[in-house]
């Protein structure tokens, strides 16, 4: 892709974010003006709304997917975890704020979900191995997917029971 026709795709994919997030019938045409495109571009890249919501799902996950090997780089392994917990938290922000976007692209017959709990799984095995945790990582996705419901928007609450669910973890650091 060149990369203008790439700031135009980023731009589109950023701006739906925000306008599905706030109202799920987001007119495609606001979205375009809002990237600064016009609605040829848009259906250029997304030839559907489903489409577009898709995409913009999709992105969000790989980007926080993609922060695990960042974070593990960058940081002391337990830090990096926490670190990908607050993403992985902000994911499930997105993912609850889009619901009804994102319902519509499933009732026209996509399953925009099909690989996001192989991804998910595959970025905590990267930090639980930094960690040196034998730990399976289905089991903290489904702790880490207990905060977000339990928490809900209570960013505070989050913080808390993600440092409980680290230190926990920490407990759990096999012996070198």
């Amino acid at each position: 892709m060149r990369a203008d026709a790439q700031r135009n795709r980023d731009r589109l994919l950023s701006t739906a974010l925000d306008a599905f997030t706030r109202d799920a019938d987001a007119t495609l045409e606001s979205i375009a003006k809002g990237a600064g495109v016009g609605i040829g571009t848009l259906y250029r890249h997304f030839p559907t709304r489903e489409a577009l919501i898709e995409a913009v799902y999709r992105a969000e996950l790989t980007k926080v997917c993609d922060a695990a090997s960042e974070l593990v780089a960058s940081l002391p392994p337990d830090q990096a975890m926490r670190a990908w917990m607050d993403r992985f938290y902000d994911y499930g922000a997105t993912k609850r704020g889009m619901a009804d976007a994102l319902k519509a692209v499933v009732a026209s017959g996509v399953n925009p979900y099909a690989q996001s709990r192989a991804l998910l799984t595959s970025a905590l095995s990267t930090l639980l191995e930094a960690m040196g945790v034998d730990v399976d990582p289905v089991d903290v996705l489904a702790s880490l997917s207990g905060v977000a419901f339990a928490a809900g928007e209570k960013r505070e609450q989050a913080s808390r029971l993600l440092d409980l669910l680290v230190d926990g973890l920490r407990y759990r650091v096999s012996p070198s």
